[in-house]
């Protein structure tokens, strides 16, 4: 394996694991959050590249960087070159550092209008993008792909090759192809043929959801670095962990249910803040459940319990207030007591 850190253009990242872009969950709270907790570098969800929507509030809150950590980087989507490159262009003059391009994405929404994963049946259209992105802005532009469209479709190394000659600076390769959605296992051989091939880093991604794993897989594949998505939803201290096993060989322990619970309220905040109490309240209901699927120091009943009052919670008062009681009451060891209704 190679050193704990690898350049994207002139931007060192360390540690070697990387929040993958997720539409609906990567965004500048949740970046915030990984990145203080070890991640080294972390990916916008993915923006639009059609002009007529950058003025909505979904894609104002898309593109706000104010006072997130170095380098940032910002995931477009879309099919023509010439509007790719002037959504680079506007994005890099808010704020982005790095420009991600999403060819991996495998939502039927965005395939239907041939974009995502979509685009990978179309190598010149490939090329186009890419030349055209990367001749529009001066930071490093990136591509996540994934190994094809189906099975007998497989030509991530085909596509890799043209993103090298077209000045892509590091790909992420996702180990599914599209047809796969986020089904079945991951496979890395693929992966590890890519690599291979290219003098530009190469970035692994599927199933990668242990310190151990991750060991594996850069070993596996020759990576300089792995991305962690859905197995940072609701844990995402899986970055410090990662990082410290590549570094040592050791694992890390887990974090104390005192720090889940302060990790958890300050995220909380984060998103009242960011999005307004009504909405930040709404959509820190998803990373509520999320926290607290996997707690081993609670039943499946209290668990239940805990989502269907909080999922009732209003304000971000009645938010906080909730979710600091339920940990309060694990790190006492005592059962959890929820009122009837919040």
């Amino acid at each position: 394996m190679s050193t704990g850190s690898f350049q994207i253009g002139g931007h060192v990242i360390a540690p070697r694991v990387i929040l993958a872009p997720m539409a609906g969950v990567t965004d500048k709270p949740f970046r915030v959050l990984c990145k203080r907790l070890g991640a080294g570098l972390c990916v916008s969800e993915m923006t639009t590249s059609d002009p007529r929507f950058w003025n909505t509030a979904k894609s104002r809150h898309r593109m706000d960087h104010d006072g997130e950590p170095d380098p940032i980087s910002v995931q477009i989507a879309g099919t023509v070159p010439e509007v790719m490159a002037e959504a680079a262009r506007h994005n890099v003059d808010h704020g982005a550092q790095i420009i991600d391009i999403n060819m991996g994405c495998p939502a039927k929404k965005v395939c239907n209008a041939w974009a995502g994963s979509a685009l990978m049946r179309d190598e010149t259209l490939v090329a186009r993008i890419l030349a055209a992105v990367v001749a529009a802005v001066e930071v490093p532009v990136t591509l996540k792909i994934r190994t094809g469209w189906a099975a007998d479709q497989k030509n991530a190394l085909a596509i890799a090759r043209i993103a090298q000659d077209c000045g892509i600076a590091a790909l992420a390769v996702h180990g599914r192809t599209r047809d796969q959605q986020y089904t079945g296992v991951a496979e890395y051989d693929t992966i590890a043929e890519v690599k291979a091939a290219l003098s530009i880093p190469v970035f692994a991604n599927g199933d990668i959801d242990s310190p151990h794993k991750a060991a594996q897989v850069l070993r596996h594949t020759g990576c300089d670095a792995v991305l962690v998505g859905r197995a940072a939803q609701g844990r995402p201290w899986i970055f410090r962990e990662i990082a410290h096993y590549l570094a040592t060989g050791e694992r890390l322990a887990p974090p104390s249910l005192a720090e889940v619970r302060d990790i958890l309220l300050d995220h909380l905040r984060a998103l009242h803040a960011f999005y307004g109490e009504t909405s930040g309240v709404r959509i820190a209901r998803k990373h509520l459940g999320w926290y607290a699927k996997d707690r081993p120091e609670h039943t499946d009943e209290q668990r239940a319990g805990f989502r269907a009052v909080v999922n009732r919670a209003e304000s971000a008062e009645a938010q906080l207030s909730l979710t600091r009681d339920y940990f309060d009451a694990l790190v006492a060891g005592v059962p959890p007591r929820l009122p009837v209704a919040a």
